[in-house]
């Protein structure tokens, strides 16, 4: 299977419906894994359990696709803002802060297709989210610090992991929370080889993702728990990708 063309509006279709769509339209069987859906709403509730009472004012939704964290995100914080590098994906989620619900296409089988509508849940206040396109490898524009930081399924498909990864510090406010939750899908195809975190062997030893993010945030963050999370993309009826994510919350130190 090979990388996903992230302008084009047949994966923004797939991933509206992975991000909003009903059980029913995503997964027609009773007895498949239907505690793999809903997988953004999961990520936006573990950094609602992790975040500081006291810190509860600004989130940011790195690598947001069509932005179902960074509404669910809404539930807990003023302000979200939603960062993707997608222009496609970027203007999808716009759609659905601006209309609330959007028309996608659900692939059945072959060239049977069913329009389907989306929606954001209606009990959220789209009013508190905003989105915009920037590089996850590059540091933040806005120039401020947020309480809370999600990466969802982000770091192996960034061109630079480690150069991502060095930005987090200044992203994330002293006492704020740090999500990110990764299936270590480590391909070329997104990353040179030579920028793998994780996924390879260092001096004959194997180094895994998780491996990879302690040696790189430990200086500024605590690493406060690990837990998987499953999650299950649509391709058709009869066809979906289940995949584990394993999700990683940090903590940001704070100075003494």
């Amino acid at each position: 299977m090979g990388a996903p063309d992230y302008e084009s509006h047949r994966v923004a279709s797939d991933y509206l419906l992975f991000h909003y769509g009903s059980a029913a339209d995503q997964l027609p069987w009773p007895d498949g894994p239907v505690d793999a859906l809903e997988f953004p709403a999961r990520c936006a509730a573990l950094v609602l359990r992790h975040a500081s009472p006291g810190l509860r004012a600004r989130a940011l939704d790195l690598g947001c696709a069509t932005g179902r964290a960074t509404f669910e995100l809404a539930r807990g914080f003023d302000s979200v803002t939603g960062v993707d590098f997608s222009k496609t994906l970027i203007d999808s989620a716009n759609a659905m802060r601006v209309a609330g619900r959007l028309q996608v296409t659900r692939v059945d089988e072959g060239d049977v297709l069913t329009p389907v509508f989306v929606h954001v849940p209606a009990d959220i206040d789209r009013g508190r989210v905003s989105f915009r396109r920037g590089d996850a490898c590059s540091p933040d524009a806005s120039g401020a610090p947020y309480d809370a930081v999600l990466m969802a399924n982000l770091i192996c498909r960034v061109a630079d992991p480690a150069a991502c990864l060095a930005t987090l510090p200044d992203r994330v406010r002293p006492g704020g929370v740090l999500v990110i939750t990764t299936p270590c899908s480590w391909m070329e195809e997104f990353t040179p080889r030579e920028k793998w975190i994780g996924g390879i062997t260092v001096d004959g030893r194997p180094v895994s993702t998780l491996d990879g993010l302690r040696a790189r945030l430990s200086a500024d963050f605590d690493l406060v728990e690990t837990t998987d999370l499953p999650f299950l993309i649509r391709e058709h009826a009869r066809k979906h990708q289940w995949s584990m994510a394993q999700a990683s919350v940090w903590r940001r130190r704070v100075a003494v």
